[in-house]
């Protein structure tokens, strides 16, 4: 004899990869559907979204330069690569990996794309193509070691760490570097878009969004689905408007301090880190491969006995991270207007891992998003842009960049911690 329960159902809370199968019916149920998630340790984004806040409000009151539209063209430039790079660290950390050749590995496809048009006279989509190729090479060769032969990750990431600043020296030389003058690489960060052609872009991503918002909520609602109000949804719509037109406005005025050599519209690097982050947003959330990396990453055997080809999703989480790290790498190199040995070394891996934790990517695995990317490059980038404002000494950006990425961490730690007492993964 089977006995029915009568008691309440259990409460089920939402990780990235499901939605909550309750219904909200209005402003209010939504926002306390929102509070439970939070209360259950799902918190996504909100943490760097506060923090970045913060440091806007902080910035803005110690230095009057701070929210001038040059210093956010500025900031904006120099966020770019920093996101680009996180972004492709996303899913590597999504399955509980690490890859900490990334940074390197974006300068030597840097260099490979440098000097295929200094000394080889390629025009510069070729030569892109070839970096980004050599990029995708390096993450097959990680990939297969780490999934193939079982070496962890970070004993391969830390050997090709090392091997590719050889690379590195016996391209460029000891000391050397490779101008980069092609106008188009250049032009990815000192050019901006016409003033009219960034009202445009705008208004674009705001209508593509709300379509995309409203077509989701009508075939759920037409199917039976959950689904957010309409307000909610509304909302969202008038929010992204908001940010997309007030720093279209912002950066479409004359920044130039010089009157007669005026400055205006949206940096290129900007749209090019929209489209990235739009992309691999629809990659990781709208496609099956997307579905198959949140499983890996949740639960490799579970995925493993579930068909999915396991070796096969490692190998391809490498291959786009050593491929963004290729892009990220033309994108600094653009900014730096060379490459050199030193390329993608130092501390521009550790930015971007720190990005991508700082915008809520779980280090162990399974929980992130392309957008937590973005909103910690933006954090790293702030900091970095407001301490020089206000000429702090360098020491005080590194420690407060380090204390902002061990919050980061303690946040995930305690976030994960919680979600297992109420008995979710």
């Amino acid at each position: 004899m089977t006995q029915q329960s009568t008691g309440p159902a259990p409460e089920l809370a939402d990780a990235d990869f499901a939605v909550d199968a309750r219904q909200a019916n209005g402003l209010t149920e939504a926002a306390q559907t929102y509070l439970n998630r939070i209360r259950g340790g799902d918190m996504g984004a909100l943490p760097a979204t506060l923090g970045l806040a913060v440091l806007f409000l902080v910035f803005s009151i110690a230095s009057d330069r701070f929210l001038i539209p040059l210093n956010l063209a500025n900031l904006i430039v120099q966020a770019g690569a920093i996101c680009v790079l996180a972004m492709g660290l996303v899913p590597v950390l999504l399955l509980g990996d690490i890859d900490l050749s990334a940074g390197v590995a974006g300068g030597v496809s840097a260099a490979i794309t440098a000097l295929a048009i200094v000394d080889h006279g390629q025009h510069w989509s070729v030569a892109v193509l070839a970096g980004v190729l050599s990029g995708a090479v390096m993450g097959v060769l990680i990939g297969i070691l780490v999934a193939k032969l079982g070496i962890p990750s970070f004993v391969v990431t830390l050997a090709f760490f090392l091997g590719l600043q050889g690379v590195s020296l016996k391209l460029i030389g000891d000391g050397g570097s490779v101008r980069v003058a092609d106008p188009v690489i250049r032009g990815i960060t000192i050019d901006n878009l016409p003033v009219v052609a960034g009202w445009v872009v705008a208004v674009a991503v705001i209508a593509l969004y709300a379509a995309l918002a409203l077509n989701k909520h009508r075939i759920q609602v037409r199917r039976g689905l959950q689904h957010l109000p309409l307000s909610v949804v509304l909302l969202k719509i008038g929010g992204l408007a908001v940010v997309a037109l007030g720093v279209t406005a912002i950066l479409n005025v004359n920044r130039s301090r010089n009157p007669n050599f005026p400055i205006e519209g949206v940096p290129y690097v900007l749209p090019v880190v929209i489209v990235l982050l739009v992309f691999w947003t629809f990659v990781l959330t709208r496609t099956r491969y997307g579905r198959h990396v949140y499983a890996v990453g949740g639960n490799r055997e579970a995925a493993r006995r579930a068909g999915i080809n396991v070796d096969r999703i490692r190998v391809s989480v490498f291959v786009i991270c050593s491929s963004m790290a290729a892009l990220s790498g033309i994108i600094a190199a653009s900014t730096a207007g060379k490459v050199s040995p030193s390329s993608g070394a130092g501390n521009t891996l550790l930015y971007a891992v720190g990005a991508a934790v700082i915008g809520g990517t779980s280090l162990f695995g399974g929980k992130g998003k392309a957008r937590d990317a973005v909103i910690g490059g933006l954090v790293i980038a702030t900091i970095a842009n407001g301490l020089g404002l206000l000429n702090q000494a360098s020491w005080i950006n590194y420690v407060v960049t380090g204390t902002v990425l061990l919050l980061a961490a303690s946040v995930d730690a305690l976030s994960r911690r919680r979600r297992s007492s109420v008995g979710v993964g």
